[in-house]
């Protein structure tokens, strides 16, 4: 089977998604795209930085943005691992980018369908198409995969300190 585009970039994305977990951080990883080549990459560095705002798809708009010389992304496809927040998608619309390309959904936190769809809201003065599913089911495993060693590494954690007692 032929990889399509989009799978092609979201493997991309699901690289820098590793070096998020590879850190002990949530797995979440972007590429950004411009003429059919990437122009920027980031991962989720919230934890090791101390940073609310250190999430994948801020570091590769700000990596584009200055790769381009410009803040208006608008020729470019954004493709991350997991549906962007609320500040992620407002950073989206913020730098005008057209097209999104989403791994899988976040039922709890998502703001590009799940919870609501800022990529679509008529009175902003920019919207972005938005696929969804690319790839879906490694973006989701990688989740449930960094998830569940870190329940486990919690509950090996209390045992041992109910232990030392």
């Amino acid at each position: 089977m032929r990889m399509t585009t989009d799978e092609k970039y979201m493997r991309a994305a699901l690289k820098q998604a590793e070096k998020a977990y590879n850190l002990g951080e949530t797995p979440i990883g972007c590429v950004i795209v411009h003429e059919d080549k990437i122009i920027a990459r980031g991962y989720n560095r919230r934890n090791t930085d101390k940073n609310p705002l250190a999430h994948a798809e801020v570091a590769a708009i700000k990596k584009a943005s200055k790769k381009l010389g410009d803040w208006r992304l608008e020729e470019c496809t954004l493709y991350v691992t997991l549906e962007p927040c609320q500040m992620c998608a407002g950073a989206i619309v913020q730098s005008r980018i057209p097209r999104v390309v989403v791994g899988c959904m976040n039922p709890k936190a998502g703001c590009t369908g799940s919870i609501l769809n800022l990529l679509d809201i008529q009175a902003f003065n920019h919207q972005a198409d938005l696929t969804t599913g690319v790839l879906e089911e490694e973006c989701s495993q990688l989740m449930k995969q960094f998830f569940r060693e870190l329940r486990e590494a919690r509950k090996m954690k209390k045992k041992a300190e109910a232990q030392s007692l």
